[in-house]
């Protein structure tokens, strides 16, 4: 299976990459998908417990099934004021 992953903010910068096309196996989730980024991207690894996930723009958990073809996006936590 075949999905493109979105990255926003700082993981975009910890990437250098805005889209990414991944490879992932049969019955993979969001959370598989994070896990196959982070090996690929060390520098992903401390967002672990806070990043936010959706799959083809509805907010996705960590066990949500990926299909073929599948957009997913992996957003930072955001701080303001």
């Amino acid at each position: 299976m075949r999905v493109k992953v979105l990255m926003f903010a700082s993981l975009r910068e910890r990437t250098g990459l805005a889209e990414i096309v991944r490879d992932v196996p049969e019955g993979a989730t969001v959370g598989t998908l994070w896990q196959l980024l982070t090996a690929d991207h060390p520098s992903l690894a401390p967002y672990e417990r806070s990043v936010s996930a959706a799959v083809n723009a509805d907010y996705a958990k960590p066990g949500t099934a990926l299909s073929d073809g599948d957009e997913v996006a992996f957003l930072p936590p955001v701080s303001g004021g």
